[in-house]
């Protein structure tokens, strides 16, 4: 699956677009130090970028779920699996889609906005199921949370107001069903 990829730095002016395929990995490591650069070495010797990288500890507090979401070339990819698996702190490493699982991100969103404006403001808010989570007589922070396009489609709409910054986070991947992550 090709996808455009485009982040939005602390600077609204500053966009990065990457152009190439879209994967997204869940890992399950040990809970050690190191692990996660060892893990990177490998997506950066194979010419992988990480795109979004989201990892919190488990139930199990002596393991770890990575979900990294990388581009690069898909004839690659099996080999970065492979390579991964056979690092010493990790447990397993799958490739998910959308089809056998769920992912979902969420969005922070800071838009300077004038009393005048703030209804228009409220209704995307509304339209994209978001939260005001702070609102200030000139600004209004939004949370929006959902898939890729869902969250692109909100930046593209607030993007109308003077976007003050945005904070978003990596996808979170679960395997559908009853098979594991």
């Amino acid at each position: 699956m090709s996808k455009t990829i485009t982040t939005y730095d602390s600077d609204p002016a500053t966009i990065k677009i990457a152009k190439g395929p879209a994967h997204t990995l869940s890992i399950q490591v040990n809970n050690q130090p190191g692990v996660l650069m060892r893990i990177c070495q490998v997506f950066s010797r194979r010419g992988f970028n990480i795109d979004s990288l989201v990892v919190s500890e488990g139930r199990n507090t002596h393991f770890s779920r990575m979900t990294i979401g990388i581009s690069g070339d898909p004839e690659g990819l099996d080999q970065i699996i492979m390579q991964v698996n056979k690092l010493v702190d990790v447990i397993h490493c799958f490739e998910h889609t959308s089809a056998d699982s769920v992912s979902k991100e969420m969005i922070l969103i800071k838009i300077k906005c004038s009393p005048d404006e703030r209804s228009q403001a409220l209704q995307i808010v509304d339209h994209f199921d978001g939260k005001t989570v702070d609102l200030t007589p000139t600004s209004m922070v939004i949370m929006i949370q959902g898939d890729s396009p869902k969250i692109d489609a909100a930046v593209t709409m607030f993007s109308q107001f003077n976007i003050i910054e945005t904070v978003r986070t990596g996808k979170v991947v679960m395997a559908r069903g009853e098979q594991p992550t």
